[in-house]
Formats: structure tokens, sequence, C-alpha cells
């Protein structure tokens, strides 16, 4: 896994210390700001990686045993699903948000579309207990996995023993996703100067500097904060956002800015998945942003985007997929046992 990162160009960073057994680094590419994750207890190895990459796509997690993480988060739509707005769970039951890509995690500090997990290490918690997700607890999980023989296995090469716990599988999950790292774009290739803009996608970088770059900002194409971008409020979910674990009105109708990284092929968009395409996307903003007490500031004014102009933006936007990371094999479904 290391050598992909290594002859894509990408430099590495010393993360963790203390690894009690065969430690490695997190690539960190050229420029960017060092990662937030940092949690010496869940030092970085290739066995507690391998470990949560058989747990992200093991169904033993969800009550019924039908439902894995990968149900939600496919490695080849950027780790998202592209076929419904909102997420599903067991039985059918559906979800009240659109699953958000999973990529470059470490430079999170918070989770979730309203922040409302602030460790990566606990994370996976608020799907395995949700009840139109997963629909169990971290206990059942345990229980289930101790009785397997090759689990056993590697949580003792993982950890140092086969003991199976609740804090070993949220860190071994934590692991995995850290690696989930998005990089090597053809807009990636051209800030190293291995490549060049056409003129549209120039002239669509220059209209994405003036007027996307302030919440989505380079390089990793988000600010991870809580911002109230317009939309009008859906009275069935009525989903308040960020305002309904903080209990902040001035938080209300505020989600996390998602990245735009890869963001060609994980649609639909918006937390609750309204948006099946970028140009609509593009014309809520010229048109359709409603305006609240809490609307972004930086939305006060409007964006005054031709068709032209919305089209060289759309170019640039198509020059973050990054399909190396779409298609690596490294997080696709590992061979059965």
């Amino acid at each position: 896994m290391l050598s992909k990162f290594i002859l894509s160009g990408i430099t590495a960073f010393l993360f963790l210390s203390g690894a009690t057994s065969d430690p490695i680094t997190l690539p960190v590419p050229a420029g960017w700001p060092a990662p937030q994750y940092d949690n010496p207890r869940n030092p970085l190895t290739e066995s507690g990686i391998a470990l949560g990459r058989r747990l992200f796509y093991e169904p033993l997690l969800s009550r019924d045993s039908t439902v894995s993480c990968s149900n939600c988060h496919l490695s080849f739509t950027a780790f998202t699903h592209v076929d419904h707005a909102l997420s599903h769970g067991i039985n059918d039951r559906i979800g009240t948000r659109n699953s958000p890509a999973l990529m470059n995690l470490a430079w999170s500090r918070s989770f979730m579309w309203d922040g409302a997990v602030n460790h990566l290490d606990m994370q996976a918690l608020a799907p395995i207990s949700s009840p139109v997700e997963m629909d169990f607890n971290i206990q059942g999980v345990t229980e289930r996995l101790k009785a397997s023989e090759d689990y056993r296995s590697m949580f003792e090469k993982a950890f140092g023993s086969g003991e199976i716990t609740g804090e070993r599988i949220l860190k071994a999950l934590a692991q995995f996703e850290l690696t989930l790292v998005s990089a090597n774009s053809r807009y990636d290739r051209i800030k190293a100067g291995k490549d060049t803009f056409t003129a549209q996608e120039k002239n669509g970088y220059e209209l994405f500097q003036k007027h996307c770059n302030s919440c989505h900002t380079e390089p990793l194409f988000t600010n991870y904060q809580f911002e109230n971008n317009g939309l009008k409020p859906d009275t069935i979910l009525n989903d308040r956002g960020r305002a309904g674990i903080s209990g902040n009105p001035a938080d209300d109708l505020k989600f996390k800015v998602p990245t735009l990284r890869n963001i060609e092929i994980s649609h639909p968009y918006m937390h609750d998945g309204r948006f099946k395409r970028l140009k609509e996307v593009l014309n809520h903003y010229t048109d359709g942003i409603e305006d609240s007490p809490t609307l972004s500031p930086l939305l006060k004014d409007k964006i005054q985007l031709g068709s032209r102009e919305k089209t060289d933006l759309t170019a640039f936007l198509l020059t973050l997929t990054d399909r190396d990371f779409l298609f690596n094999p490294d997080f696709r479904p590992p061979a059965p046992k």
C-alpha cells in the first residue's frame, strides 16, 4: 500500500509512534496541512489496516447480518452511495440523510453532517447503533466476532493478543479509514507541474477561486466548518443540522461543508441528496439561495454565473476526480476467508 503512495509522488509523514507491530506511515501529500487525527493509542499498522478493511465490509456489524459499512460507502463511488438520495439500512429502512463521501478523514476534527462525532475512533458507533442503519450495538458485534477463529487470529496480529473488544473493533475501522487518502487527481498532477489545465478548465479554476474556495478550500476542498448554504428547509425531514447537536439557534440549518474531491461521481448532492446533477448544484448557488438569519455571510451577495461560466466551472470540478483512489485494489472488499 505504502509503495503505491511513494510511486505516486506523495511524501510520507511519520504519523504515530509507539506501534506494537509493523508501524507504518500515513501518506501526507506535499503542501497539505498536518493531519488532525492524533491518537498515540492507535498506531497505524499493516495488520490493523487489514483488520479494519475486513470489518468495513463485514455484515455481522448489523443486527440481522445484512448490512456493512460498505452498503452506504462504495469504494468506486468515493465511498458513498449513488442510487438513492437517503441512505438505506437493514430491512431497507430509509435514513434521514445522504451518506457522506469518505476520504481524507485524517484531516477532519468532526464527523457526520452535523458534527455529532468528534473522533474517528468513535464514529462507527453511530451507524452501528442507528435504528435505521445497522440497528445493533458494539457488545453484540463483539460477541459475534469472538466466535470466529479467523477474527481472533486477525486481532492477535493487529493488537498483540486475540482478545476482541469494542475498543479494538473501532480502532481497526479507524485505521482502515485513515488510509482513504485521495490526492492524485488531474488537479493534483497539474499542481505538481505534471499536467496542465485546458483553457476551459483554467477559466473554471479562476471562477472556483473567486466564488467557491472560501468554503471548499484547497487543497482538501473543504474548510471542515458548518455552514447554511441557503437550501430551502425540507418540511418532511425537518433536519436542522448542527443546531440539533449544539442546541444553539445560531447553528440552525448549518451542515458540514463537504469536500469537492471526486464530486463527479459522488452524487446525489447535499445532506439530503436533493440534487442529482452538478448543474442543479450550480443553479442553486446562482438562483436558489434562500435567505435566513443563519445563511452564510459568503452567500449574502448573489453569485453571478452565466451558462458558459457554469460549464467552465464544471470542467474544473471534473479535474478533481481521482481514479487511482476510486479503483485502488487495497480499498476493495478483501478476499473471502
